[in-house]
């Protein structure tokens, strides 16, 4: 192998197969060396116990993900018209599969656009960002600084940057966590949070400051779209409507009523907002309560007022290790659904949780509809937006699954 200037980390065998099946990702135990003394944050090639240079990526010895891989090209060199390079391939690559939705969209979607630990959501003309890698946070400056110059060459012109850094995953890289504007020469940090967001039609007020995640749920754009598409002439039961999202789409596109139900007391209060703003009160009724005790206690009424229920929960794991109790709360809460619709009804149901993998989360409809003694016909079996790409060799990228059925 050829000089390089940097450090030189060893991986055994199994990690060399999985970086050369295309996973981006080296787990300490994995790892011999680096070869010479460097900082956490630093960038090393990494290479195979036979010395054949795999790739290059950051080094963090805090996480057991050791060296994130950035690139398997022996060419890159990492400086400021990398990264200008890799940006503008994310931007156009979005320009491209979104189209005129280029202006709410996910920018960056961390390994899937190859900035390990990296989101961006564009809203208008606020950028929030979510940084989960210590190699991404010692150069986000010169990565923000950059994004504002090159969506400025699609007629985006920045307002704010706001940072979302309050993930438990954070404290595993190392990194404290905190969120607020920030402060890059020229942008505002003193907004209030709000911007209005228009979606398949439909305005919405977008707390990026307090709402879950980065505000809003971008990946469900055409799922919802999809869900409205059956909703002409039917009562909807909305569950886990979070901004009231499917809710709305459904009312505009027909639906004779929607009864849009959260626990959280900020999202009614937020859907409410959003029903009202888009003149859909005669439609839309927004409920606070428990899903899984709504739908026990219809059933126990034998109330089957609805022809169409919509199943949009938040994930119920985030490891491996609860995923046996997750497979129970997705059983529990469609069986109840399928019971409660009337034969020739329509369900929608999802899941945003990785480790409830596509294979487990089929089998567990399948099981959900042996027991509620009805039979499914799929209509649609989709995934997230393009804007949140699923790269082949990382299934960690492949996380939201969105069914439409009719049950008979």
């Amino acid at each position: 192998m050829a000089t390089r200037p940097y450090p030189i980390l060893t991986v055994n065998e199994k990690a060399a197969r999985a970086i050369r099946a295309g996973h981006p990702w080296v787990y300490g135990v994995e790892t011999t060396g680096p070869d010479r003394p460097c900082e956490n944050g630093d960038l090393v090639d990494v290479v195979s116990q036979k010395g054949r240079w795999l790739g290059t990526g950051l080094l963090n010895d805090h996480s057991k993900i050791r060296v994130r891989l950035l690139s398997r090209n022996t060419n890159d060199r990492f400086d400021e018209a990398f990264w200008r390079r890799r940006l503008q391939y994310a931007l156009d690559y979005r320009k491209t599969v979104m189209g005129d939705d280029f202006s709410c969209a996910r920018l960056i979607f961390g390994e899937a656009d190859q900035f390990p630990g990296l989101t961006v959501d564009l809203f208008g003309d606020i950028l929030v960002t979510e940084v989960l890698s210590l190699g991404m946070e010692v150069r986000k400056s010169l990565l923000y600084s950059l994004l504002v110059e090159l969506l400025a060459g699609y007629g985006v012109a920045v307002r704010a940057i706001y940072e979302r850094n309050e993930a438990p995953l954070r404290d595993k890289e190392g990194l404290p966590r905190e969120k607020g504007f920030y402060p890059l020469p020229g942008l505002a940090t003193d907004l209030d949070g709000h911007i209005t967001l228009v979606e398949n039609g439909i305005s919405y007020d977008v707390d990026y400051i307090n709402g879950q995640k980065t505000g809003f749920f971008l990946d469900q754009k055409y799922n919802r779209r999809a869900a409205a598409a059956l909703a002409p002439g039917r009562r909807i039961l909305d569950c886990c409507t979070h901004t009231g999202a499917f809710a709305l789409n459904c009312a505009k596109a027909g639906a004779a009523h929607v009864t849009a139900v959260d626990i959280s007391q900020d999202a009614v209060a937020l859907t409410r907002r959003n029903v009202a703003r888009n003149g859909l009160e005669d439609r839309v009724d927004v409920v606070k309560a428990d899903v899984f005790s709504l739908l026990t206690e219809l059933a126990r009424e034998k109330k089957h007022p609805y022809d169409y229920i919509i199943l949009d929960p938040p994930a119920f794991t985030k490891s491996g290790a609860t995923v046996k109790n997750a497979y129970r709360g997705y059983k529990e809460i469609n069986l109840k659904a399928m019971k409660l619709l009337p034969r020739g009804g329509y369900l929608a149901t999802c899941s945003c949780s990785h480790f409830m993998t596509p294979d487990l989360f089929r089998r567990m409809l399948w099981e959900a509809a042996a027991d509620a003694a009805v039979s499914l016909r799929q209509i649609a079996d989709r995934r997230q937006a393009p804007d949140h790409p699923i790269l082949w060799g990382v299934p960690e990228t492949e996380y939201l699954k969105f069914y439409l059925f009719q049950v008979i």
